[in-house]
């Protein structure tokens, strides 16, 4: 009886010690970490959608200020090509580092996509904002890895703490945050480690972001959704390619402009060529519609049927700034 008891209470101490300590040190130390990079990465994300949003009235505002694209075109192509050179490659540079780690992000990847996001909107570029708030969100998580002996493993999981942290807080989407942080690094696949550190990051960012600091998203109106049946399914299945197909248009289209445009050896030239070709683009079509972030044709979208040909000029607008080596996405 004795050595059953003993036995059964060397058993119960082993697994503590092997499997219950581990696990609950692992939680508290990535779960703590985790909040600390979401806050910082909220915080950048809830500035970034501020500045976002009052760059886009000034433009709107002084729709003459888009003939100085070209202008801040140079000044992106500058500072990337005098101090940015380490991070030029965007969101690849975080693929780069998450693959094959060499050298912990530079800071300097956060203010200089940040400044080049807010004067291409500024002056007219068409881009977004995803890649800004990962890039943020990924240079400021990786910083960790100077202070603390991280094994390879671990810094993956901090930068994929930053991209979810970065893109949950910018759009608003923890859900999406997390899932699309845990693919995207891998390729499809999902790092069963980096669930928890990922889910804890994307929503305490979107908590940072909204709640904390007050700056919320657009809201969309759906208006009634349909119930799930057949012939809902067999109009998604079609839809769910044609919206593959597009985003594939895009990928290549932007390809396209980024090695026509590495042509020019001198690389703040390209931008300038680019958003010069986006200025006269805007003024011979008379509209502003395509550039910027696009947000209100998307909430125009929800309301009423728009032209067919609406996402090829936003594909093409877009394309062209980023392939010129805008900021916004990449």
């Amino acid at each position: 009886m004795w050595e059953n008891t003993a036995g059964a209470r060397d058993a119960l101490l082993r697994f503590l010690k092997e499997e219950m300590f581990p696990q609950l040190a692992f939680t508290l130390k990535w779960g703590l970490l985790a909040s600390i990079i979401a806050f910082m990465a909220g915080s950048a994300s809830a500035f970034f959608l501020v500045a976002l949003d009052w760059v886009g009235e000034v433009r709107e505002a002084n729709p003459q200020i888009i003939w100085a694209l070209p202008l801040a075109g140079l000044l992106i192509g500058y500072s990337y090509h005098r101090y940015g050179q380490e991070v030029v490659k965007g969101n690849n540079q975080l693929l780069d580092e998450f693959y094959r780690p060499a050298q912990t992000i530079p800071l300097r990847m956060a203010p200089l996509v940040l400044a080049g996001t807010l004067a291409t909107h500024l002056f007219g570029g068409s881009a977004g904002r995803e890649g800004t708030a990962v890039q943020m969100g990924g240079a400021l998580s990786d910083q960790f890895s100077k202070w603390f002996p991280w094994v390879a493993e671990d810094r993956r999981i901090l930068i994929t703490i930053g991209v979810a942290a970065g893109f949950a807080s910018v759009f608003g989407t923890p859900l999406a945050g997390a899932v699309f942080a845990l693919e995207w690094l891998i390729i499809g696949r999902i790092r069963y480690e980096a669930i928890l550190p990922a889910f804890v990051a994307a929503y305490v960012a979107d908590y940072t972001c909204a709640e904390f600091w007050h700056v919320h998203h657009t809201p969309y109106s759906m208006g009634e959704i349909p119930d799930m049946n057949l012939t809902v399914l067999l109009w998604l299945l079609p839809a769910g390619i044609a919206f593959g197909l597009a985003g594939r248009l895009f990928a290549k289209a932007t390809h396209f402009w980024s090695a026509l445009f590495k042509r020019i050896s001198y690389p703040p030239l390209r931008p300038v060529i680019g958003g010069l070709l986006v200025a006269i683009i805007v003024f011979v079509s008379g509209t502003t519609k395509y550039i910027g972030l696009g947000v209100p044709t998307i909430v125009e979208a929800f309301e009423t049927p728009l032209p067919w040909y609406d996402f090829l000029a936003k594909i093409g607008m877009t394309s062209l700034t980023l392939g010129a080596g805008f900021k916004g996405e990449r």
